[in-house]
């Protein structure tokens, strides 16, 4: 088991604004249910005809391994380029001014302000994984991960008890559990979020994570056009829940998106009956260059279609 502090384990309480509108985050109680779970390996002497159900990103296999001894700090800066943060539990922020630092087994207890880890702009390569990332719950921590810079790799890393989960254009994103958010009076909530196009060369992977936003907005993953056509960025793999919508596909008014794959996700209705509380999808280019929609389906069956 992999140690857990704070926020509600998933499925246990999954609960902030459809796009450019506010919510309390308290429309309808939402369906509280027990979390997925690997199903127990079938008996040799009767087969299960049914395969074993998927293992998916949760508090025993995200975040800081179980045994590993962390060293306490406030809130740090990186300047150097290189730099191995390992074992460490920071009360406060980590923020990176420098190039390819990997942040691994840490705890980021986050206290008021922007960020528990933040990559500045101009710099690139950050790797956070094996981490933890929250809030008090008390005092809005506003971004789990920002990423102002340019290359990030995010990996089986816990994030919960924020406002916003992670922010980036561009990077990967992969086996990790972002869920659990804390409304705070004006907020935006989103799980995984993109604000505009990747970086020229680059492009955005959100892959095999379980995504809960247990509020009644926005959304699980959300992919907005506030700084520009959103393009080249691939969701596959996830299980989503929650949110207005638990998908915003990345349609908007500042042009047609491209490039964008959903492929292979599970939605599932354990926080809102519709998945998300309006529906599993929204905002989808159906005509958009290179867009893909394909194998999206419900956890217990049937297919998601994008409208």
């Amino acid at each position: 088991m992999r140690s857990y502090a704070g926020g509600w384990c998933l499925g246990v309480g999954l609960i902030v604004l459809l796009s450019g509108c506010q919510s309390s985050g308290a429309a309808q109680k939402p369906v509280v249910t027990q979390p997925p779970a690997t199903a127990a390996s079938p008996s040799v002497s009767a087969p299960s005809s049914k395969p074993p159900e998927r293992a998916w990103p949760g508090p025993d296999n995200t975040g800081v391994p179980e045994g590993v001894v962390l060293r306490k700090s406030g809130s740090m800066r990186v300047t150097k380029s290189g730099t191995v943060l390992d074992g460490v539990e920071v009360t406060g922020y980590i923020t990176v001014e420098a190039d390819n630092v990997t942040i691994r087994n840490t705890r980021v207890r986050g206290t008021k302000g922007w960020w528990g880890i933040l990559q500045r702009e101009g710099r690139t390569g950050l790797k956070v994984e094996d981490s933890e990332v929250f809030g008090n719950g008390k005092q809005r921590t506003q971004f789990g991960i920002l990423n102002q810079g340019k290359m990030i790799t995010v990996r089986r890393v816990d994030i919960h008890t924020i406002s916003n989960g992670i922010l980036t254009q561009q990077g990967v994103v992969e086996d990790s559990y972002v869920h659990d958010p804390k409304y705070y009076s004006g907020d935006h909530t989103d799980m995984i979020m993109s604000t505009g196009p990747p970086a020229a060369g680059t492009e955005l992977i959100i892959r095999n994570n379980t995504v809960i936003n247990t509020l009644d907005q926005t959304g699980a993953i959300a992919l907005f056009q506030d700084f520009g056509v959103i393009k080249d960025v691939t969701v596959e793999g996830n299980l989503l829940a929650g949110g207005g919508w638990s998908l915003y596909a990345g349609a908007g008014v500042k042009g047609r998106s491209s490039n964008i794959k959903v492929i292979d996700n599970v939605f599932s209705r354990r926080v809102w009956p519709k998945g998300g509380a309006a529906g599993p999808v929204s905002y989808w280019d159906n005509d958009g260059t290179g867009n893909l929609w394909r194998g999206n389906t419900w956890e217990n069956g049937g297919t998601v279609p994008p409208g």
